[in-house]
């Protein structure tokens, strides 16, 4: 056991548990007195917590270390800046709310005796700890092991006994204070029950449409006087608007053919036929495999049970037995060789090589040669023409999309890397053009058409967005009365067949759809849904209109949830339920202690005064 715990990985896990563990304990220990004296100011302060200073030596410790724990669960793949600004903001929450509750555990006294700290230490293991290979047995948790290693002299050297002891300092005050939030928690059966109808009444419907993109654009005028009256009805609830920000984009694909699949996939076959005529599995996976996790343990993903992987691997994998190589298996991750150490019951000892698909040698130095072009026509453009004149030249496709400050960008359902956060860094402007930004299915660079920075609401600036909301909703009035006409015409006494066919509109009948449903050509959890559960089985209703359009549906099924199904489950469902329950009353309590809090987020000011400085 003790040269288990001498293993490179236990060392990882221990010491990466134990820099996690220093780092909130010390924003803990800095910012609740429990030290028996003030926090102490290093360096510029970045932000206040009801007057408790967060200095920036203390939040770039934090920031760095959630950063790197973010590379390493990606193993080691570089961060785009939309993932790198999320991280940021979500440590920065994360460090106001250690504040605010070790503010709140300190004035209602809580704390952990040495015996609560042993007993957790030895009974309650971190999730850290509980996910290692190295503590399992047969893919499961092994308490023994994980004992005996806290019994170590190992465990000592390595600081881990500290690091639990620190760790729990914090955690079971914690526990407690949530206890206390949320002990009042329960779900009542009639909420249990109206939850299970939702999930499980049914229906099914015949229905006719009139959707608002059916009408031009020329067809509806919003005036000035809609749009300010609309913004004066709506500024309270805009406060806290985020910025928003419209792109052109192009994109320079770098997604694999079918033809680099089967080249993959020959490569894959090559490797196993070199491994059947007697190369060693482990020094090829050391060699080959994208892996590196797993490769520099000669492909080894240690003991695993079905289900902890894709379908395709693990329906590969089982069927095999020890010692057997199977047929290069593909899944969204590339072509894997895989191969059985040992098999006990329904676990496996499992090794495997993977190789990603990906470009062609000669495809990817195309597109790295056309990315080179596009950077160097494109570089410190401030007028929007250099971007056209560019990407006409190179012959590149255009693509248009819009994003929220802290959302990432999509345009034409492609997930565009880093231009959200560059545009709202602090120093674009409209107009100019991004920098050239990469992930796995391309190269991107965008042009910022427009910028509006969130905060304080402005009618000009938010105009086109209300213009386009209004003129959606003058469609729709404008559809009312072609519906109404059929509605009528049903009432009157013909069906809805007939009277939908007479005003020139098909009709379409949906599968069985619950409450939740994404229902094709009606959408989801919208008011025609909503009325499909309101209507009496034959029943058909007057127009509904949603925010897309308006439909007149006849109800011709419906199922009630069972109730007797319901009782069996129950239980079940009523712990689930609770668990739930119990974690929204802990959110609820954090946004109220945040509500109630004086916060000085001075971060970007900060950033801003360095970025000067570096000017």
């Amino acid at each position: 056991m003790l040269q288990a715990m001498r293993n490179p990985k236990v060392q990882r896990l221990v010491w990466g548990f134990i820099i996690f563990t220093f780092v909130a304990v010390f924003i803990f220990a800095e910012t609740s007195g429990l030290l028996g004296r003030s926090p102490v100011t290093r360096g510029t302060t970045v932000g206040k917590v009801n007057g408790q200073e967060i200095t920036y030596d203390q939040w770039i410790r934090y920031r760095e270390n959630q950063i790197r724990r973010a590379q390493e669960q990606r193993g080691g793949l570089p961060l785009s800046l939309d993932d790198t600004k999320r991280i940021e903001d979500q440590a920065w929450d994360d460090m106001v709310n250690d504040i605010l509750l070790s503010q709140e555990i300190t004035r209602r006294h809580l704390g952990a005796s040495d015996q609560e700290i042993v007993d957790a230490s030895q009974y309650m293991p971190p999730p850290e700890f509980r996910q290692n290979p190295e503590f399992q047995t047969e893919g499961r948790f092994d308490m023994q092991k994980y004992q005996r290693f806290l019994r170590s002299p190992i465990a000592k050297q390595q600081g881990a006994l500290a690091a639990l002891e620190g760790y729990y300092r914090t955690e079971l005050p914690k526990e407690k204070l949530f206890e206390q939030v949320a002990s009042t928690v329960y779900v009542p059966d009639s909420q249990l029950w109206w939850m299970w109808q939702i999930q499980h009444d049914s229906a099914q419907a015949t229905f006719a449409s009139w959707t608002a993109d059916s009408i031009a654009d020329a067809a509806v005028t919003v005036s000035d006087a809609d749009i300010q009256h609309w913004f004066d009805q709506h500024k309270s609830k805009l406060e806290n608007r985020p910025g928003r920000a419209v792109f052109t984009v192009t994109r320079i694909s770098r997604v694999p053919t079918a033809f680099d699949s089967a080249a993959t996939r020959a490569r894959a076959v090559a490797l196993r036929d070199s491994i059947l005529k007697g190369a060693k599995f482990e020094d090829v996976a050391k060699r080959e495999s994208v892996d590196s996790g797993s490769a520099v343990q000669g492909g080894s993903l240690g003991k695993t049970t079905k289900g902890k992987n894709v379908a395709e691997f693990d329906n590969a994998a089982f069927a095999l037995t020890p010692g057997q190589i199977s047929e290069p298996v593909l899944t969204q991750f590339g072509y894997h060789l895989i191969k059985v150490d040992s098999k006990n019951g329904d676990t496996i000892d499992v090794r495997h090589i993977l190789l990603k698909v990906q470009q062609s040698d000669s495809s990817a130095t195309r597109v790295d040669k056309l990315a080179d072009l596009l950077s160097k026509a494109t570089a410190n453009a401030e007028l929007p023409a250099k971007f056209d004149a560019a990407v006409k030249e190179l012959g590149l496709p255009v693509m248009h999309g819009t994003a929220a400050e802290g959302e990432p960008l999509q345009a034409n359902g492609h997930f565009v890397p880093s231009v959200s956060a560059w545009a709202f860094g602090g120093t674009a402007k409209a107009g100019e053009s991004s920098d050239l930004f990469e992930n796995e299915d391309g190269y991107y660079l965008a042009r910022l058409d427009t910028l509006v920075l969130g905060g304080k609401p402005d009618v000009k600036a938010m105009t086109p967005d209300i213009r386009k909301q209004l003129a959606l909703a003058k469609k729709v009035d404008m559809l009312l009365p072609k519906a109404k006409q059929v509605a009528s015409a049903v009432a009157g006494g013909q069906t809805l067949e007939a009277a939908a066919t007479a005003a020139g509109r098909p009709v379409h009948q949906t599968p069985m759809f619950t409450r939740t449903s994404a229902v094709q050509g009606v959408g989801q959890v919208n008011e025609a849904i909503g009325t499909a559960f309101g209507l009496a089985s034959g029943a058909v209703s007057n127009p509904v209109k949603t925010d897309r359009g308006v439909y007149v549906l006849r109800v011709d099924k419906r199922i009630a949830a069972d109730r007797t199904e319901w009782e069996k489950q129950k239980t079940t469902q009523r712990q689930q339920m609770m668990g739930q329950a119990r974690q929204q009353r802990v959110r609820e309590f954090l946004a109220s202690l945040r509500e109630s809090a004086k916060i000085q987020d001075d971060r970007k000011t900060i950033a801003e005064r360095s970025r000067g400085a570096g000017a």
